[in-house]
Formats: C-alpha cells, sequence, structure tokens
C-alpha cells in the first residue's frame, strides 16, 4: 500500500505570531530568572527606573513596587491593553507605547533595565551609553554578547575598552534558554554597565588622548598592538610602556585588560594619574586624526628613538 506522501499544511501565522519574530520576541517566564535580574539592578526607593520592552509585564511587575517611579517601554501594540491591566495597583509604572529607541532619556539620573531583544542589543547599549543621565543598565542579552562586552572570554571589545574610563562593565549571571518563552536557541546572560560618579579620566583632554591610543590600536595595522603603535610612538617608549603594562610585544589587542590600556595610555599620551587608576580598576574617525591625536600627546623627542 503507498504511503501517503501528502503532508498537513503548516499552521498559519497570526498577526501576533509575526509580530514576535519581526520584534525579536522571548519573554521572559521563570520566576527564578526574574528575581536575579532584579537583585543584578538594585533597584532603590528613590530610584527612576526607566525599562526597556516591558514584554507581558512579569520583570515590570516585580519591578514596580521597589522604586519611585517605572517607565516602560513596549512597541508592540498588541501587549498594550494586558500591560496596563496588569500594572494597574502599581501607581508608580508607567506604560508607554512607543519604540524605545525612539525615546528621549529622562534629563534627571535613572536607571536601565530591560529583557532586551537580541537582534537589538547592540542599538540599545549605544542609546544607554549616550544617555547623559544613565547610572547604570542591567541587561538581560545573549550570553555570547554579554560575554564579549565583560571580558569573560578573556579577550576585551573595544566598545568595552573605549568606555571603560567612563563605564564598568559586569557580567552577573547566566539564564538558561529554558527560562523564555518561546525558547530561544542559546541562553541569556546578564550584564550590568555602571556608570563611574567619578571617571578614570576625568579631564576632557585626557579621554580624548586615551580614546584615540585605543582606537588606533584597534586598527588591526601590522597585526599586533605593538605593531599598530608603532606607527606614531617611538620603539624605546613603547617597549618601556609595554613593560611596565606587563604586555609581550607580539600580544593581540584583544587580550589587552582595561588596566593595561590605562598604563599604555600614561606612558604613550602623558596623561597624568592613570596608573593609579588603572590600579584600582579591577582585574580584568579616520586612522589619521587619531595618530594626530597620540602624536599631540606623546611628547617625546627624536632622542629616544
Amino acid at each position: 500500500m503507498a504511503r501517503n506522501r501528502h503532508r498537513s499544511p503548516a499552521p498559519r501565522r497570526t498577526a501576533r505570531d509575526r509580530a514576535r519574530r519581526t520584534l525579536s520576541q522571548n519573554f521572559l517566564a521563570d520566576p527564578g530568572a526574574v528575581a536575579r535580574v532584579v537583585r543584578a539592578a538594585r533597584p532603590g526607593p528613590g530610584d527612576l527606573l526607566v525599562e526597556v520592552g516591558a514584554g507581558k509585564g512579569v520583570l515590570t511587575e516585580a519591578l514596580a513596587p521597589l522604586c519611585r517611579e517605572l517607565i516602560s517601554y513596549e512597541v508592540d501594540r498588541h501587549l498594550i491593553a494586558g500591560l496596563r491591566e496588569r500594572l494597574a495597583p502599581y501607581p508608580a509604572a508607567r506604560i508607554v507605547h512607543r519604540d524605545f529607541l525612539t525615546a528621549h532619556p529622562p534629563r534627571e539620573p535613572f536607571a536601565l533595565v530591560g529583557n532586551v531583544p537580541y537582534a537589538r542589543t547592540s542599538d540599545i547599549v549605544d542609546w544607554a551609553l549616550r544617555a547623559p543621565g544613565l547610572t547604570s543598565a542591567t541587561l538581560l542579552t545573549q550570553l555570547e554578547y554579554a560575554r564579549k562586552r565583560t571580558g569573560d572570554f578573556g579577550r576585551w571589545s573595544l566598545l568595552t575598552v573605549r568606555t571603560w574610563p567612563e563605564v564598568e562593565w559586569r557580567l552577573c549571571g547566566r539564564v538558561a534558554r529554558t527560562a523564555f518563552r518561546p525558547v530561544p536557541a542559546v541562553d541569556g546572560g546578564i550584564m550590568r554597565l555602571i556608570r563611574r560618579p567619578r571617571p578614570l579620566l576625568p579631564d576632557a583632554e585626557q579621554r580624548t588622548a586615551y580614546t584615540g591610543l585605543v582606537e588606533l590600536g584597534f586598527s588591526g595595522v601590522g597585526g599586533s598592538l605593538y605593531a599598530s603603535l608603532r606607527r606614531v610612538c617611538p620603539a624605546r617608549r613603547l617597549t618601556a610602556a609595554f613593560r611596565r603594562a606587563g604586555l609581550e610585544r607580539e600580544v593581540v589587542v584583544g587580550y589587552v585588560t582595561p588596566p593595561q590600556w590605562l598604563t599604555l595610555a600614561q606612558e604613550l599620551t602623558g596623561v597624568a594619574g592613570v596608573a593609579d587608576a588603572a590600579t584600582g580598576a579591577g582585574a580584568g574617525g579616520a586612522a589619521a586624526s587619531k595618530e594626530s591625536r597620540v602624536r599631540a600627546k606623546s611628547r617625546v623627542d627624536s632622542s629616544s628613538l
């Protein structure tokens, strides 16, 4: 008897299904995971919190009683009515139907919290870093992204190193993919960004010089950090700077820690006081314009070549 080769038609996707796929929605459903995010965020009774992607309100409901005011953004119109009904008992919570990335950050100090859509993580992090009033951001992201940005792979990204004088990046834990609905393909990671009350480089000129040095180092020219920096730095001083930072000449740029970068900045750009800041920092334009910024700060005469 011949088998019936005709398959049943796939179920038709609803508007709700299409929205979940388009918006990269994986809702946090495990109470234990929710509690871990809340603990990492450390909300206080006088705090203003901003939540990115309220979803079905599980995290929103956990945060609402713990702060002075909570502004929760949700772009999916299908979820707004349910959110407002769920948060009705909490007068401190306000649901805003809007794409979070189009919102202006509060003018007063605030903390950002959220289970972010994996596909929009980079844009959300950029929004947070640009917000002058941000004190911290506690984001549940794809685990790989969280590990990459916090140096957990043993390598450090350009974004992390460049912002390190002003922002500390921490990995606060792993969340199994089974804590989400629908279940994604990968685990999540709780990542926390903390804006330093006092930057490690308090002067704008210092930060500009540091940024130029870092961007030049990450340019990739020559295959090693030493080769990249040798384009503008005298060999004798560069070798001494690497020795003081505890670096081999062959080191690849990704393996240089933020504290080591701060030491290099002191040695190669003449930024005063950076070495002390680096000791307490914890473990762990165009190329032409970058070069000119480093040269302008290097203060090395030709006798050291």
